[in-house]
């Protein structure tokens, strides 16, 4: 924005950009003095956080360049303790796009705007969530770079009545810069202290003037990852080595990060002052990655529709005649610890023999066995367009129009389609997911004089939503069913079967919303908040929510503050329509199982039933006092949510199960072993403590904040019934811990800023692969320890323009605890070559060191 651009002028451009009023720094010493203003949660002026009768935390453009992370996850995590990610490092889709959780909750609990306006959700639906996320369809933030921030809002108040569906745990804002002149380039280039997962990332922000009056904001972010490996040799790998098969590879299945490539993202924001306090503005963003993770090894004797059809007693063997066409292919038993060493396997795969040229084992293609690897590219599109301004002196308005595209195309690498035999392709792209949205709002706000401490907000407007998620069909070879069908061996792409024609469609809703905010300052100590939505959708009808809160000030320096709301999430279209194969673990067994909608007759007959919103009633009261240089809050919240939406517990199909789902044109069905469905099934009770302090003084000859910031969340399941299943409960209520925390300390010197954060995990639940402990099974539950990890960055200013910086994430190289699998499985291995607890919620990959140069402008 040109400095000539008027402050009045931008400050209406940011409050009614976000449905507020405009409110003016206070100046000291002829500079301006910038205070902590939220504009989150309120259609009045902005406030401070202070004065906000919600929670919010406040995260600014130079603590995120400080965090030293590139992930907006991580960094958003690691400054609001409620907040939690988890890295799953075998999770089918789920690898692509992060699930993240506020307050305990899942993560498409939590409404994602930017600059006040609602953002897309992505469209992967996590299938292996992890317990909590199981089935989730949430927004992919990782797209927002930090360069392009100005800051992030996070309220932690249910908001759903201000906001609309997914607002149950709260509400997070990401605000983009809006600087008409300088900019900043930055390069970051890091590893893990273990040697692998390096990562380069470049980003940058520039700042222009849009005409006299306005201003074009661009930023980049360009960033490229490897993989890392925790991991060990799996036992049955390596009883095949030391058997002799020389072609199993050391580590036959990696537990890891993805490896992560060309993850390019661009973010613009622009505004014009049209004059008679009007503004028009714009802002958007295209990004794309490609991801690729590991999946589980393939055993070359048991894996089921491909080396046997029996768990490993006899080897699956192709008649290439066909049955009873030709010389009949014998039995082989599989007597030894490596097959390829009996005489008669030898026999089959000579093809001098007239036995070995009629028969065919995959043995022969792939004698070690194989891992897939799935992975998939991400294109992420947005923009919104809208006009603001003043019809009078009191009555304000912003409209606006979104759309929002998120398409996942996957891809599945080093696999085969058995039925297809050794003609089977290696890798496929078994199909796309396509989340389209659209958007279209009015929002007014009036101020009346009515005599109280300041004029009467109220606050109205309209909002338009359509919603489409499409699912095209994967090539051929990913789903057919190849001429070895019959034989016995497995259909479609192993590991993740492609999308058939019959399952590729178009589903699409419409909803519409009314809502009135009303805000009453009575008094010059007390405030009232009241909220009225009205939200009506094409597919389950309507629903009504309210919030009221209200903040007294007892004294200058202390406040208290409480709401108390109703909510609701809608099921996504994806939700409620989408059907998918994938391969888990059960029992120890890699299965196929097929996801259905919960309208498919077999759910049906299983229990499913029409999914329904998510509803939900909170409560939540705190306080704020400043004292002498130290500001604290201290807020409780209770979050009752009935009828939650997640994955059921899987179901092992029976013949005649079997057949209705090829009757529905369920893809694959020959293979499948189990079946699943969303449902709502379970409500649960989320109850917790924020606490929040902060101290600023002169430290060592410079200048020092000291933050605290802890969380104690506890989720209780209220009620559920066999489709969810004791396991589900047992990590909806333990995976994450009770207790977190974050100690921060930042010091600035005149040439050297110094930032240290302390972040502390409590003990959590320990959750590898298939295994759970549940109440059927006393003293087999798995408490990881509580541990303490420390991120640090030291900041050296070479010039007024260039600063380095180096530092490390974890810098005492903690992991989490090691698993304990003579407890968890009877047994001292290791079945399936993993170091750590997959619910880690620092990570499992240890310490991150890097180097980081910056040049402003």
């Amino acid at each position: 924005m040109s400095t000539k651009f008027k402050t009045a002028s931008l400050s209406l451009a940011v409050g009614i950009a976000l449905g507020v009023a405009p409110s003016h720094a206070a100046e000291a010493d002829g500079a301006t003095k910038i205070e902590r203003i939220a504009v989150v949660g309120t259609r009045s002026a902005p406030r401070s956080v202070d004065d906000s009768p919600v929670p919010i935390d406040l995260i600014g453009a130079e603590e995120l360049d400080k965090a030293g992370n590139t992930d907006m996850l991580e960094l958003v995590k690691g400054t609001v303790p409620s907040f939690n990610v988890q890295t799953n490092p075998i999770s089918d889709a789920a690898s692509l796009v992060k699930p993240a959780n506020l307050r305990g909750l899942s993560s498409d609990s939590t409404l994602i705007l930017v600059n006040g306006k609602r953002r897309h959700r992505a469209s992967v639906i996590a299938l292996l969530g992890g317990g909590i996320n199981d089935g989730a369809q949430g927004p992919d933030i990782s797209v927002i770079p930090s360069a392009a921030l100005k800051q992030i809002e996070v309220l932690r108040d249910g908001a759903a009545a201000q906001y609309g569906s997914d607002a149950i745990a709260g509400v997070m804002n990401f605000v983009l810069k809006d600087d008409a002149e300088g900019g900043s380039f930055s390069v970051r280039h890091g590893s893990y202290y273990e040697g692998d997962g390096d990562t380069t990332e470049m980003n940058g922000n520039i700042g222009m003037e849009l005409s006299r009056d306005g201003f074009a904001n661009l930023s980049f972010q360009y960033k490229n990852a490897d993989a890392t490996s925790r991991s060990v040799q799996r036992p049955d790998a390596q009883g095949l080595i030391d058997a002799g098969n020389t072609n199993v590879s050391n580590l036959a299945q990696i537990w890891g990060s993805p490896e992560i490539n060309d993850d390019i993202t661009i973010f613009g924001n622009f505004g014009l002052d049209l004059g008679h306090n009007r503004e028009a503005y714009m802002f958007g963003n295209y990004s794309e990655r490609d991801v690729r993770g590991g999946f589980y090894f393939r055993n070359p004797h048991i894996r089921g529709g491909v080396y046997s059809g029996d768990g490993g007693n006899t080897l699956l063997v192709a008649d290439l005649d066909g049955l009873n066409n030709g010389i009949e292919c014998p039995t082989v038993n599989i007597t030894t610890g490596n097959v390829l060493g009996q005489a008669d396997y030898g026999l089959i795969a000579d093809p001098n023999t007239a036995v070995g040229q009629n028969c065919f084992a995959f043995n022969e293609m792939l004698p070690g066995g194989f891992t897939p690897n799935f992975g998939g590219n991400i294109i992420d599109t947005s923009l919104t367009m809208g006009t603001r301004g003043e019809f009078s002196e009191s009555l304000s308005y912003d409209i606006s129009g979104s759309v929002g595209r998120n398409a996942s195309s996957y891809v599945i690498f080093d696999t085969l389609n058995a039925s297809l035999g050794p003609e089977s392709p290696r890798d496929f792209h078994p199909g796309k997911h396509i989340q389209l949205e659209k958007f279209f709002n009015i929002d007014l706000v009036k101020e009346l004089d009515v005599g109280f401490e300041s004029p009467l907000v109220i606050a109205g407007g309209y909002e338009y939503h359509q919603e489409t998620f499409d699912v095209i069909a994967g090539d051929v070879e990913s789903y057919t069913a190849g001429p070895y069908t019959e034989q016995g061996f497995g259909i479609g792409s192993n590991g993740f079967p492609g999308f058939k024609p019959s399952a590729a469609g178009s589903f699409s809703r419409q909803n519409y919303a009314l809502y009135l905010d009303v805000e009453a300052q009575y008094t010059e100590n007390f405030l009232m908040g009241y909220a009225l939505r009205f939200e009506d959708y094409s597919t389950f009808g309507n629903t009504t929510n309210y919030k009221i809160s209200a903040q007294y000030n007892v004294t200058d320096d202390f406040s208290l503050r409480g709401s108390i709301s109703s909510g609701f999430r809608a099921p996504t279209v994806g939700q409620a329509n989408y059907s998918n194969v994938q391969t888990s673990l059960e029992g120890g067994i890699l299965v196929d199982s097929a996801l259905l909608p919960a309208t498919n007759p077999v759910a049906i007959q299983l229990g499913a039933t029409e999914l329904t919103p998510e509803e939900s009633d909170s409560i939540a009261f705190g306080a704020v006092w400043n004292i002498e240089g130290f500001h604290f809050t201290l807020d409780y919240y209770n979050i009752e949510v009935t009828d939650r939406i997640s994955q059921s517990t899987k179901y092992n199909l029976s013949d005649e199960d079997k057949a209705k789902l090829k009757a529905d044109g369920v893809p694959n069905v020959d293979s499948i072993q189990q079946v699943s469905f969303f449902t709502n099934d379970f409500d649960t009770t989320t109850e917790g403590i924020d606490f929040v302090a902060n101290y600023s003084t002169d430290l060592l000859n410079g200048s020092t904040v000291f933050s605290l910031a802890y969380n104690w969340n506890e989720t209780t399941v209220d009620k559920y019934s066999a489709i969810t299943g004791e396991g589900k409960v047992s990590r909806l209520e333990n995976d994450l811990p009770n207790h977190r925390s974050t100690f921060t300390w930042a010091q600035s010197w005149e040439d050297i800023n110094m930032f240290t954060r302390v972040n502390y995990y409590g003990e959590f639940q320990g959750v590898h692969v298939d295994w759970i402990g549940t109440p059927d099974e006393p003293g087999t539950e798995i408490n990881a320890d509580a541990e303490i990890t420390v991120d640090v960055e030291v900041t050296y200013h070479v010039t007024e323009a260039l600063r380095l910086s180096v530092g490390a994430q974890n810098v005492f190289d903690v992991y989490p605890s090691k698993l304990d699998f003579e407890k968890q499985t009877g047994a001292p291995n290791n079945s399936w070559g993993g170091k750590y607890y997959e619910t880690s919620p620092f990570g499992f990959n240890g310490g991150f060191y890097y180097l980081k140069a910056t040049y402003s402008f």
